[in-house]
């Protein structure tokens, strides 16, 4: 029987290259997306064409019901889960902290952080051998935000990535001895179209001198990272958080 993965925001960018990969790898996977249906039906079908299983499940992962039905939707589809790939996000445009107000930061703290937690519940629920589950691996996308802290930019974005960085350690040794390893990987600048609805669309070209590799990442660079962390070859790596962000 196949492994079966959920990528959250799977329908772009990082999120699209991890569901590309993991169906060349033998998974069946279903692609989560929020707003576009046409590009996570082409990823599903592009894993279909390989000869891989995939599905494609429309949710908004900030909201509970949602998650429990995007969940649920798999069991019956595809089976028992055995891997997560918590990738949604969302980034706001840029902006200094005195003109932030309420809803944008509930926005952003409700998609990428309890979002990513309801999640895991779910998966944690389904994978624990403590619930009669097989074990598996969940897999947060971070950033390197988080460390560096966005400074003028998006203070509320890296903080929210703090925040899943704190999350990964904590969990991965909630749920250590339930065969479940928890990890996280931290993008830096990466060449998708989140830069976009941050307002910078540009934002890697400015960015890129900055950088030790002096270029911006590519995502499958990032998804590479992501199923090495989902797969035995890395049975003995839990609550860490590994650094794609070339050398910034």
């Amino acid at each position: 029987m196949d492994e079966v993965l959920i990528v959250t925001g799977g329908s772009r960018g990082i999120g699209a290259a991890t569901a590309l990969i993991a169906g060349r790898s033998g998974y069946a996977v279903c692609v989560n997306y929020l707003k576009n249906k046409t590009a996570a039906k082409q990823i599903v079908a592009e894993i279909k064409a390989d000869g891989g299983r995939a599905i494609l499940v429309g949710a908004d992962i900030s909201q509970e019901e949602e998650v429990m039905e995007l969940f649920r939707t798999v069991d019956e589809r595809l089976g028992k889960i055995s891997a997560l790939v918590n990738n949604a996000g969302i980034l706001e445009k840029k902006m200094r902290i005195e003109d932030m107000d309420a809803a944008r930061l509930n926005r952003v703290f409700l998609t990428n952080i309890t979002g990513s937690f309801l999640c895991a519940r779910e998966a944690v629920k389904r994978m624990s051998t403590k619930n009669g589950g097989n074990g598996g691996a969940i897999v947060n996308v971070s950033s390197a935000a988080a460390r560096l802290g966005s400074a003028g930019e998006y203070v509320d974005y890296a903080a929210s990535k703090g925040a899943i960085d704190t999350f990964t350690r904590g969990l991965a040794q909630e749920v250590a001895e339930e065969g479940i390893r928890v990890n996280a990987v931290r993008p830096g600048v990466i060449d998708t179209d989140i830069h976009a609805s941050g307002g910078e669309p540009g934002r890697v070209e400015r960015i890129k001198a900055s950088i030790p590799l002096k270029r911006g990442g590519r995502p499958e660079e990032v998804a590479r990272a992501i199923m090495w962390l989902l797969s035995s070859e890395s049975s003995y790596t839990t609550g860490a958080l590994l650094e794609v962000s070339g050398g910034r």
